[in-house]
């Protein structure tokens, strides 16, 4: 068995596949792209779907890859097992239509036997139980004895997700030894025990499983095969499970370090470590990739990989924050074989850093939410947190379950484990039920696919020269079926040999317009490219029939397709002025076009100044003046970056890519409608800038006749403020500014005379006070003072007490104020104002404290304010005791 490095491991598959004629190819982003079906890439076949579905044509017949994958099903077994891990990266050979089982084994076998030198007489193979032409490939043409070849069902060895390509697979497995196994006698691939360890899997696509359930043979068949790099790894490298592979022991060694504890020593500890160093390889690759923390989607994916390594860091009481100095140890070993980490470093570190700063935040807040219901629970006499609430914190707060057991202990609380299970396994379930809906290529993607290969079926887009074509319409979709007619009011999909229509695309919206028939009319609202050849027409008819076979005139809304235009060509003029003004990292991180308005999503760590957007707007809009002639080309993806023309990270071109470019302003890969010149987008306003996730900002800005709508309305409310306050236009900002002074001015002089009046009433704060246990206590309710003058009223009722402690409430716009405070003699008595006024302050639904002599506390709920001060009296009693 050859001892090889990770690197090494990488390197020797691709090559020898490339000596079988095979294209190798970089890996694509961890983004799918333009696949709905899919929040991540989670296997090395994801980014050829196209070519397996027969939806687009590959660049070569035979392509080899390492795919850096995300996969999180088994989430929970990370770190407990020598194999699993959510970020890997999959070595993989593919066929499109070229060979099929009898080479895939053959090479397999070769690479194992030949390169990897593994011991022949230590390998075993799995098939498809009803494989029998694998069984017989494996047996007599590489000559594998029948007794180390296992037949499994379908569970394991049949390759499906949802409707689409399918079919049975055949995995490669090397005897670990004895020592490794569970003593089962019948013990073989398949057990669950550390034995036999799958290193390859050889994926037979031959069938397509339709919407019923059936399965048909495919006339192209294709090979999908699939060998992680880690567990090769951890075979050739003599060690016991991947996280003590090369390419990932270092980073399992920098968290050990942070930790301050030898890796091997504690068990516990152990799994602790390896979630990190798993976890922070995946966010790592995922910030790299263009991916941000957020709360839905392949976003929530990252936020929960990042927070379970911070809660594994917190068992491990590594202070925070500490993910970015394990991130810069993933780069430094990963960045040779993919040297855009490195590029990209200060990016992914800023995402990061700033993800585990709202993770301490949440703590706060989640031990906050906990001890008010354990106060709650306590009020009611029991001593057990419901472990449905404890999943609660778990999911939204992303609170470590240990962590949630822990403060209970504290308080004498006890936590329901098991509901804990359910709510856990109910969620699990969900998500799987959620992965089996979506499918493989998703049923509407499916249906329209088996029309573009069994019927032949295409749509010819010539929408950039024209807006309108006689055509014939070639398939009626309705309720998910092929019809052959749609009446008045009934809606569908229709779809046509040639349009003029814009699928919805790249951000921008899909064109609107009219198909008119002999014998009808149908409004198209949405346009679709579904199964690569097909445009999907959508909408209602609004008049008589429209029948499939039908000769019609198709016409898009031509004004509308004029707006939309405006805004995609200022979105190009926007990027450019951005990564101008702003710097060049200000890259595009997603966009909306449509004829009202334009959403451009860019990466950058603060907002933008005033200053800064009024030069990025000034630049737009000179370049609007400047007429450029916007033109277009169709070159090959290397000519076109060569020249300058800016490429969308995470996106994946074709061979063959179409250029706008505006004058010598800009150029980019596009494939959307722009205007002719940048006369014609007429004006350029910026409306907003907001964050709307770590590192990623959003423009939204109007063109053209929005734009000029938006000035108008502006200008007429400014005429009308300018009538109300009786001066002109221009003198408006100083009028305002004049009044908000005298505003200010009359509230200070307010404020004092409000603070005077609650000094009169307290002008002798010895008679209403109480005796507490030898302390004098002050309590009053508030409502005309703010926090400020409150502060300043406990201050001055403190200096007329000898030993006391004064508490005092009130409620502002919806919101409670609670402020409390002691004496030097009241302190020395075991008085304390942070804790008293943050045991009130658990009354009114909120929390707050600080130091013994004074501390400040709010709340959400004002009606509880005067349950909260009659209870200050008993808190200080229980405070003293």
């Amino acid at each position: 068995m050859k001892k090889l490095s990770g690197n090494e491991i990488r390197e020797l598959f691709l090559a020898f596949f490339e000596r079988q004629d095979h294209l190798r190819l970089p890996g694509a982003s961890l983004i799918p792209k333009n696949d709905p079906t899919l929040l991540l890439t989670g296997a090395g076949m994801v980014p050829f779907k196209p070519y397996f579905l027969g939806q687009a044509k590959p660049p070569h017949p035979r392509i080899t890859t390492c795919q850096p994958c995300i996969r999180t099903p088994d989430i929970e077994r990370v770190g407990y097992t020598d194999r699993h891990g959510t970020f890997f990266e999959m070595l993989g050979n593919f066929s499109f239509g070229d060979y099929f089982k009898k080479e895939a084994i053959q090479w397999a076998w070769e690479f194992v036997t030949t390169v990897f030198e593994l011991p022949p007489d230590r390998l075993w193979v799995s098939v498809y139980e009803h494989d029998d032409e694998a069984a017989q490939l494996w047996h007599e043409v590489v000559g594998i004895p029948k007794e180390r070849i296992v037949k499994l069902g379908k569970s394991d060895n049949f390759w499906e997700i949802g409707v689409g390509p399918c079919g049975p697979c055949s995995e490669i497995y090397l005897d670990r030894g004895l020592a490794h196994g569970c003593g089962r006698p019948d013990c073989a691939p398949g057990c669950d025990c550390e034995r036999f360890l799958e290193i390859w899997n050889l994926v037979f696509i031959q069938y397509n499983k339709d919407e019923e359930g059936n399965y048909h043979e495919l006339a192209s068949k294709n090979i999908d095969t699939g060998m992680g790099l880690e567990r090769a790894a951890v075979l050739l490298q003599g060690v016991k499970n991947l996280f003590e592979t090369d390419l990932v022991r270092p980073i399992l060694d920098k968290v050990a370090s942070l930790a301050g504890v030898a890796y091997g020593t504690d068990q516990d500890k152990d799994v602790s470590m390896r979630v990190i160093t798993d976890h922070v390889r995946g966010v790592t690759f995922m910030v790299k990739d263009g991916i941000v923390p957020s709360n839905e989607g392949r976003g929530y994916v990252l936020r929960r990989l990042l927070r379970r390594a911070l809660r594994h860091g917190r068992l491990l009481q590594i202070e925070l924050p500490f993910i970015t100095e394990v991130v810069e140890e993933v780069i430094a070993v990963m960045s040779p074989a993919y040297p855009d980490l490195r590029e990209r470093q200060d990016y992914i570190l800023k995402v990061i850093a700033q993800e585990e700063e709202r993770f301490r935040q949440t703590l706060d807040q989640g031990v906050e939410h906990l001890e008010r219901t354990l106060e709650e629970l306590k009020a009611q006499g029991r001593t057990m947190l419901p472990g449905e609430y404890a999943f609660k914190l778990y999911d939204t707060y992303g609170f470590p379950f240990e962590l949630t057991k822990e403060i209970a202990a504290e308080d004498g609380f006890t936590v329901d484990e098991e509901g804990f299970r359910v709510a856990m396994e109910a969620q699990r379930e969900r998500a799987r039920q959620a992965r089996e809906e979506t499918g493989y290529v998703g049923l509407e993607e499916a249906f329209f696919t088996e029309l573009a290969t069994k019927k032949g079926l295409s749509t010819q887009f010539i929408g950039y020269e024209q807006s309108s074509t006689n055509t014939r319409i070639s398939a009626i979709v309705k309720d998910g079926r092929l019809a052959d007619a749609l009446a008045a009011g009934e809606e569908g999909q229709i779809v046509l040999e040639v349009t003029p229509f814009y699928a919805e695309s790249g951000g921008q919206v899909a064109d609107s317009g009219e198909i008119i028939g002999p014998e009808g009319t149908f409004a198209v609202t949405d346009v679709k490219n579904v199964a690569g050849k097909i445009i999907s027409h959508g909408g209602k008819v609004t008049a008589g029939v429209i029948r499939t076979g039908d000769e019609i005139r198709a016409t898009i809304a031509e004004e509308v397709r004029l707006d939309t235009a405006r805004n995609h060509t200022a979105t190009h003029l926007l990027h450019k002025a951005l990564r101008a003004v702003v710097g060049e990292h200000a890259t595009q991180a997603g966009s909306l076009v449509s004829p009202e308005y334009l959403r451009f999503d860019f990466r950058h760590f603060a907002p933008l100044s005033p200053e800064e957007l009024a030069r990025v707007e000034a630049m737009v809009n000179a370049a609007i003046l400047a007429d450029y002639e916007v033109q277009t080309r169709i070159t090959d993806y290397d000519t076109a970056v060569k020249d300058g023309a800016i490429a969308l990270f995470g996106e994946k071109y074709d061979d063959q890519v179409r250029v706008v470019q505006i004058g010598d302003y800009s150029a980019e890969l596009c494939g959307g409608t722009h205007v002719a010149r940048t006369g014609q987008i007429g004006l350029f306003k910026i409306i907003s800038e907001s964050g709307i996730a770590a590192g990623i900002r959003r423009i939204e800005a109007v063109s053209g006749r929005y734009a000029w709508d938006w000035f108008a309305r502006r200008s007429r409310i400014l005429e009308e403020v300018s009538r109300e306050l009786k001066v002109n236009p221009e003198q408006v900002a100083e009028k305002v500014g004049r009044l908000l002074q005298q505003v200010k001015e009359g509230e200070k002089e307010i404020a004092a005379l409000k603070q005077k009046l609650a000094q009169s009433q307290l002008a002798d704060p010895t008679a209403a006070a109480v005796e507490v246990n030898g302390l004098q206590l002050v309590v009053q309710r508030m409502d005309d003072l703010d926090a400020a003058g409150m502060r300043n009223l406990v201050d001055q009722l403190k200096a007329k007490l000898d030993a006391g402690v004064v508490v005092l409430g009130g409620v502002s716009e919806g919101k409670v104020t609670l402020i409390a405070g002691a004496t030097p003699a009241a302190v020395q008595q075991g008085a304390h104002a942070g804790k008293l006024v943050g045991a009130l302050a658990k009354i009114v639904g909120g929390g707050g404290g600080g130091r013994p002599e004074m501390a400040q506390a709010g709340g959400k709920e004002p009606a509880k304010l005067d349950e909260a001060l009659r209870g200050a009296e008993q808190a200080l009693r229980d405070l003293l005791a």
